[in-house]
């Protein structure tokens, strides 16, 4: 996950959290590279702030709407395969069987992924799933909180996925030099912080510390990733917040 990508995930994190101006929900810290974490942090805030922001402005002004969606497309579809893997690895043959057919239709009638038939026609939506959702559903627990230069938010578990998803992208394979690589990577990066738009300020306006926040938010958003948003209340670091929300409620509830 890029950090540009994790930047659209801190949308639907301020609705979980309420947007009320706190740090949301509580946070359960398993975080002791802290001091180093919060170094990260403000290099990955300053890159995009200078240099990422500025960027995904310029793409905005030169494409449309429809034009990032279709780039979006792509680059998602050359990921597929490791969908199909990691929903093998999960137990899933449908979903792995669902991406498999997704992947063909796209690349073939959707025109190299541009285009997303196999949901727009036949109803199969997709559903990422990377090695760290599959470390999780194999029991493994997410352990220290770790903030990776560039990419944002992860963990012990979860910066597996990143080896992995480089050997399972198919742009590993059909692009024929470094140079071409990097140059459609820029493009992925930059096209997905123009898709977050604005979320990073959202963020920064909803959290009294917006490390905290991107921490929680990261976690939560993650937990639901591995229990494909079922969540076991025993497994939920935040059950005891959103309880005591509904016990505050009772309580209003009863006096007269």
């Amino acid at each position: 996950m890029t950090q540009p990508r994790w930047l659209a995930i801190l949308a639907a994190a301020l609705l979980l959290a309420g947007c009320a101006g706190g740090n949301g929900p509580m946070d359960t810290a398993n975080d002791p590279a802290e001091p180093v974490n919060r170094g990260v942090y403000t290099f990955n805030d300053t890159f995009d702030t200078y240099a990422l922001a500025p960027a995904s402005r310029g793409w905005t002004a030169v494409t449309s709407a429809g034009v990032r969606d279709r780039v979006d497309n792509f680059f998602t579809n050359l990921e597929t395969p490791g969908f199909v893997v990691n929903n093998l690895l999960q137990g899933k043959p449908v979903d792995a069987g669902r991406e498999t057919l997704r992947f063909a239709i796209n690349s073939t009638v959707g025109i190299v992924g541009l285009f997303d038939p196999a949901q727009a026609w036949f109803g199969l939506a997709g559903r990422r799933e990377d090695f760290g959702q599959t470390l999780g559903v194999w029991g493994a627990e997410a352990g220290p909180y770790l903030v990776l230069p560039l990419f944002g938010p992860s963990g012990a578990r979860d910066v597996t996925q990143y080896p992995v998803g480089w050997y399972t992208n198919a742009l590993t394979y059909i692009t024929l030099d470094s140079l071409t690589f990097g140059a459609l990577t820029a493009v992925n990066v930059v096209n997905s912080r123009a898709l977050a738009g604005d979320t990073a300020r959202f963020r920064d306006d909803a959290a009294v510390d917006p490390y905290v926040f991107t921490r929680s938010a990261y976690r939560q958003y993650r937990q639901s990733q591995v229990h494909d948003g079922d969540v076991p209340l025993e497994a939920d670091p935040y059950g005891d917040f959103f309880e005591g929300m509904e016990g505050d409620d009772e309580d209003a509830s009863t006096q007269p």
